[in-house]
């Protein structure tokens, strides 16, 4: 699925990012090999200079800032937690997850994966459940997600979230939908 958050919109630039980074250099590599096999010149002058040790040392740390310093704010941005508009706190089960709106009183339901069998066409399979949680669009939302019996995954790629749910700790992600849809 296409971005539906900020979030993953700025993991996907990030990853582009790092991906041009990663082609140019191994660009660079591929030549210098292809080059070294072709040649027949051997330059001894190029041996002992400490120029080019100075750019090979220095090069590769100025490539490292460029990758983390884009990705250190990324983390920084997953972990900001302003005021969110509701709080939805999700419990893994072995079998089932079950939800809790934590804002409103005796609102909480189980959420079961719908069998094959029961399938329509055009649903995908272990991916649809009987009981959908809705969530409002342009609002902060900030998750609470844990485990009763086993450790759990949940996860929304499109909106770049993905936590580990365990039992006896309470994890917390914030979340954001900037256009409608199922996720």
């Amino acid at each position: 699925q296409n971005a539906s958050s900020p979030i993953m919109e700025e993991l996907i630039a990030f990853h582009d990012h790092a991906l041009m980074i990663i082609f140019l250099i191994s660009s660079l590599v591929l030549y210098i090999i292809s080059l070294m096999l072709t040649t027949k010149l051997t330059h001894t002058s190029t041996m002992n200079a400490q120029e080019i040790e100075m750019i090979w040392t220095i090069l590769p740390a100025i490539i490292l800032i460029m990758i983390a310093l884009p990705s250190l704010r990324i983390l920084y941005m997953t972990d900001e937690f302003n005021k969110p508009y509701l709080t939805l706190k999700a419990i893994g089960h072995q079998w089932y997850w079950s939800y809790e709106y934590s804002d409103y009183e005796d609102l909480a339901f189980d959420s079961y994966i719908t069998p094959t069998y029961f399938l329509e066409p055009g649903e995908f399979r272990l991916l649809e459940v009987d009981n959908r949680t809705t969530l409002p669009m342009e609002a902060d939302i900030r998750m609470l997600i844990t485990s009763q019996d086993v450790l759990h995954s949940w996860a929304v790629p499109s909106l770049g979230v993905k936590t580990d749910a365990i039992p006896g700790r309470l994890n917390q992600a914030m979340l954001a939908s900037m256009r409608p849809g199922l996720f």
